[in-house]
């Protein structure tokens, strides 16, 4: 529970925790940051790391001159499409039918994998861009393109796409808009509310399939 409760304390205080990162580690921090998106999008134990409100925050003290907005987009993008990449490469070479009782297993969350299969099994290759804007699905959607065989040169396509919107989007939102003072002063209500409207979509689709269901 602790893990827990630190992981859930980071992102609501992401602001708070990323200014001790830069003042501890100085240029060092955009390394961190790096391996905080690559993790989070590549390798898919891991899909409870910050993303959105990691970009957003950093948008918000890059707009601060914390960092340099060009180099932060780039870092991120970067490591959004080879992170994505090693998601991809991991899901062909070991595929979904990973047994639960395999060590792999225990440590994937198999019914955030079995949603986000269907969730690409009905949109196809738009579902690697649509995913980037939902925590969790879009740490898994990677592996199931691989499992699923998708042809790497369409995925790739898709890859970069999402990752340049992604990036984009949420990083630049954070650097003109984060340091609003109304925003600023509520900080982790923001937060919330952008993990709210990411995981929207996939709520709506739940509740779609159980109407269908009823």
């Amino acid at each position: 529970m602790t893990f827990i409760q630190n992981i859930i304390d980071f992102i609501l205080h992401i602001d708070e925790h990323l200014v001790e990162i830069i003042k501890n580690f100085g240029g060092w921090s955009y390394g961190i940051l790096f391996l905080i998106v690559f993790v989070e999008t590549g390798v898919v134990i891991f899909p409870f790391l910050p993303g959105d409100s990691l970009l957003f925050a950093s948008g918000a003290l890059a707009a601060m001159g914390a960092f340099n907005i060009v180099l932060l987009l780039i870092i991120f993008f970067t490591a959004a499409v080879i992170g994505d990449t090693v998601n991809y490469h991991i899901g062909r070479k070991v595929g979904t039918t990973i047994s639960n009782r395999s060590f792999m297993g225990k440590l994937i969350n198999q019914e955030k994998m079995q949603k986000a299969e269907d969730f690409f099994n009905k949109h196809g290759g738009k579902t690697i861009v649509i995913a980037r804007f939902m925590p969790f699905i879009r740490t898994f959607i990677p592996f199931v393109a691989g499992a699923s065989r998708m042809n790497y040169r369409y995925f790739l396509i898709y890859n970069v796409a999402g990752a340049a919107l992604w990036v984009g989007i949420c990083t630049i939102l954070g650097y003109f808009f984060g340091n609003i003072p109304i925003i600023k002063d509520n900080f982790s209500t923001v937060l919330l509310a952008i993990i709210f409207v990411s995981v929207l979509p996939a709520i709506i689709g739940v509740i779609r399939g159980k109407l269908k269901k009823g």
